[in-house]
């Protein structure tokens, strides 16, 4: 189980990337546009970098929805590993499979 700080800060974290995730995207689309002057660029630049780092959306980690973990995560499950492997164990993941020999 990863530290429960770790998971809140991961999910702070989605939540700052939805709450400015429309401000951004107005921003960057501004900084973006080659037809508007430099200083309105330049301008949008700065009210970029103000916003909180925290609200990127490359800040975002993926983490297994049962444990936290941050590591061996199969984004289509949105599992990591060892719980991919015990709930396909258990026949809870349909069409999963353990192998044994």
């Amino acid at each position: 189980m990863a530290k429960k700080s770790m998971v809140e800060r991961e999910k702070k974290r989605e939540r700052l990337v939805a709450k400015f995730a429309a401000k951004r995207a107005s921003l960057k689309e501004v900084i973006n546009d080659q037809s508007r002057p430099m200083e309105e660029r330049f301008k949008a630049t700065l009210k970029l970098a103000e916003l909180p780092r925290n609200s990127s959306e490359t800040r975002l980690h993926n983490r297994c929805q049962l444990t936290g973990r941050p590591h061996a995560y199969y984004r289509k499950l949105k599992l990591s590993r060892i719980m991919l492997r015990e709930l396909g164990s258990q026949g809870q993941i349909p069409g999963l499979v353990k192998s044994s020999w």
